[in-house]
């Protein structure tokens, strides 16, 4: 492969915030991957650049394309000289959106999705389960007259018989459970605005689910964000809707009687980030459900091993930007696998209409993909999905 040009910009995400682009012109093509942000971040994540935005940029349009070509990169394992060569002057954004955009160069170059050059074979596909955000809270949300839930999310988790079919669950799914709330507005993630509290928003959850499964025969699973490092002050999780204050094993209680009540089988970051003893606690009492990790490992084989070692959690969500190297995104799925430890490849609150996870969920075998249900970024990694089973049929 030679590489002609290399260079990036500033684009804007979702939410309107300027993110990284980067581009490369080789005698293939032109290639380029853009990156999500997060509004809540763990505290554990890489840096998303290395001094800001801008310097980044002109890293990446001063970079000598003939540097890049005597490196001489063929392979998935070469991004190590890639690794070597940008070390310190750029940030996991942008080192993620290089990485990202020099395997799809590589891959057009010998005729390949980007998928099938990561993974090297068409055989033993299985697709991700679709996670998808349907009510908000949290950070992510404004909510209604002042009030909303103090979870982040509320999500849907379709098992159909293909992934298309996943995909139109869960769209149904988004669509019932306006029929009960009549939102008039959605938030970051394209979820429904409410002022309803956590257990009022898990009974429509649950109702929906109930309908789906009674009226169609469709199997829908219902999860929560709760990303409890937000609202942990002094301590203690703060709930402000309805109030109280919880000690770490009042936390825990609270959130297994959630599980058992409204049957939910998906918890992401219910605990807050530091908190690997009461996660395994947690982990320790629930049948049949997901204890998953965001904050708590921010896609790092270090606080992964962490995780293991200390029984905390059953899924990991994977976020290629809050680590940047793909070597170590890999890395991390290939570990959560070995420790049977299911797969989440996700979204942030702010993304793009890059597809790249998308890719990276069919060349890492990735258990589920966590995309959103509505809006043109979420819908873009769905659709990309659909057309990789499509091709393979």
């Amino acid at each position: 492969m030679i590489i002609k040009k290399v260079g990036a910009r500033s684009i804007l995400d979702s939410r309107g915030k300027p993110t990284i682009e980067v581009f490369l012109q080789t005698d293939s093509g032109y290639f380029s991957t853009s990156a999500p942000s997060g509004k809540s971040k763990g505290e554990y994540e890489k840096k998303p650049y290395s001094k800001n935005l801008n310097s980044d940029i002109k890293y990446f349009n001063n970079l000598d394309v003939d540097i890049l070509n005597k490196l001489n990169v063929t392979h998935f394992n070469d991004l190590k000289k890639i690794e070597r060569l940008v070390k310190n002057n750029i940030g996991a954004n942008s080192l993620f959106c290089f990485e990202a955009t020099i395997l799809k160069a590589l891959a057009k170059e010998k005729k390949l999705e980007l998928w099938e050059y990561i993974r090297k074979s068409r055989k033993n596909i299985v697709f991700p389960r679709p996670v998808g955000n349907a009510i908000g809270g949290g950070v992510h949300s404004k909510g209604v007259g002042g009030e909303k839930p103090d979870f982040q999310e509320f999500l849907f988790i379709p098992k159909g018989e293909s992934f298309f079919e996943s995909v139109k669950i869960n769209s149904l799914s988004y669509k019932l459970v306006n029929d009960i709330i009549k939102s008039v507005s959605i938030n970051d993630e394209g979820a429904y605005e409410t002022y309803l509290d956590n257990e009022e928003t898990l009974k429509v959850m649950r109702r929906v689910s109930n309908f789906l499964k009674n009226t169609y025969n469709y199997h829908v699973d219902i999860g929560i964000d709760v990303a409890a490092s937000i609202f942990y002050k002094n301590s203690r999780y703060v709930y402000k809707n309805l109030p109280k204050k919880l000690n770490k094993i009042e936390q825990v209680h609270y959130i297994n009687s959630l599980i058992n009540k409204y049957r939910i089988f998906y918890i992401e970051d219910p605990l807050e980030e530091n908190d690997f003893i009461d996660f395994r606690k947690l982990k320790n009492i629930v049948e049949n459900s997901l204890i998953v990790g965001d904050d708590l490992t921010t896609t790092n084989p270090i606080r992964l091993k962490k995780a293991i070692r200390m029984h905390s959690i059953s899924g990991i969500i994977v976020k290629p930007n809050q680590i940047g190297s793909l070597l170590k995104v890999k890395e991390v799925i290939d570990l959560a696998k070995s420790n049977h430890i299911k797969t989440i490849i996700s979204h942030r609150s702010g993304e793009t209409l890059d597809d790249t996870i998308a890719d990276l969920a069919i060349a890492f075998n990735c258990d589920f993909i966590k995309t959103g249900i509505n809006g043109k970024v979420r819908e873009a990694k769905l659709r990309r999905l659909i057309d990789i089973e499509r091709e393979l049929l």
